[in-house]
């Protein structure tokens, strides 16, 4: 619990000193490109009418300078500027590496 904390409060550090961005946790379904990983990143929202929660899931590709994440690893992501023309989020540290 400790650590988590700890990360949470260190991406929160970062994001208040280049203001405010979005930070997001994921989990890592490709790294088949140089320095770019896809990230699936989960929602959960509660239908309007019915009020049942319903998982959404949106894929990001998420900037890997150092290369070092792998398929099955839970990331931290924090918004950025625009790298490629799809390309918005960058690895902010790895949270759990894959079995």
């Amino acid at each position: 619990m400790s650590t988590e904390s700890s990360t949470t409060a260190a991406a929160t550090d970062e994001a208040t000193a280049r203001g405010f961005r979005k930070v997001r946790e994921g989990l890592v379904i490709s790294d088949k490109m140089e320095k770019t990983v896809v990230v699936a990143v989960e929602d959960r929202v509660q239908h309007p009418l019915y009020g049942k929660t319903i998982r959404r899931t949106k894929r990001v590709k998420a900037h890997d300078e150092a290369g070092t994440v792998g398929v099955g690893d839970r990331v931290l992501l924090m918004e950025t500027r625009p790298l490629s023309a799809t390309k918005r989020w960058r690895v902010v540290e790895v949270l759990e590496k894959a079995k």
